[in-house]
């Protein structure tokens, strides 16, 4: 009779942090599946700071620059060297042929230690768009973080805001007199608004009402908090927020 083979706790995150960004790669939008596609390996990694992120010929910051990784790639840990001024390095593949370094701070890895409370400081760090993309990166690579109920609040903050931010845009941008009086009904002038595409590209999506001609955010961080998270400190704030949403965004 076959032995039946446990598995080891490390061993035990490393599949469902490879099975989260799995789930990253299938859930995103068609556009942003091609820089998602999961290299080969089993030890993925995905690229939040891409002002640190030239994969290089060569473990040291002078090496030959191959190419800038865009925030959200997916690589592919397959080896790794520190430098004699403490930089680590990963070798990472992004696809069978393609190989190269990259200084470990520019990635997360789900499955590391403490990577899930360093991406947040730099999630904490940053500004609008960045923020927002920074957080939904956070969410779908650390599903089981004891962070995760501050970040999605975080989330959730900063989709509303932008959501205004999108409806003072666009309400400059389409003035009674820009747009014409026949032809394309006028809503579909501001879902095809140009100031939705970078949201759009990374798969964050806004409501649009109108009557008012307001873009909204769904609420559903808030909800997750309410449903996974009833006792935490962010879930007052998430019942405040779906109470100013109305009773169809309750949970």
């Amino acid at each position: 009779m076959a032995k039946e083979r446990t598995l080891l706790p490390e061993t035990i995150k490393k599949v469902i942090a490879t099975s989260a960004l799995t789930l990253l790669v299938l859930v995103s939008s068609p556009d942003v599946v091609g820089k998602r596609r999961i290299p080969p390996g089993g030890r993925v990694a995905v690229v939040v700071d891409e002002r640190l992120s030239a994969l290089r010929a060569a473990p040291d910051l002078t090496a030959k620059l191959l190419e800038r990784l865009s925030r959200g790639h997916l690589v592919s840990i397959r080896g790794e060297r520190t430098t004699a001024d403490g930089l680590k390095f990963y070798r990472v593949a992004l696809s069978r042929r393609t190989f190269g370094w990259l200084q470990s701070d520019a990635v997360v890895v789900p499955w590391r230690a403490g990577d899930d409370r360093g991406l947040l400081t730099l999630i904490e760090n940053s500004d609008e768009f960045d923020r927002i993309v920074r957080a939904k990166t956070f969410i779908d690579a650390f599903p089981q973080s004891l962070l995760r109920a501050k970040v999605l609040a975080m989330y959730a903050g900063e989709a509303e805001d932008v959501a205004d931010k999108l409806t003072r845009d666009a309400a400059r941008r389409f003035t009674k007199n820009e747009l014409p009086p026949i032809g394309a009904p006028e809503f579909s002038y501001y879902l095809n608004y140009n100031g939705l595409d970078r949201y759009n590209r990374e798969g964050i999506t806004f409501l649009f009402d109108r009557a008012t001609r307001k873009f909204s955010y769904n609420g559903a961080a808030w909800r997750e908090i309410l449903k996974r998270y009833p006792n935490s400190p962010e879930a007052g704030e998430a019942r405040k927020h779906l109470d100013a949403l109305g009773p169809r965004q309750r949970p």
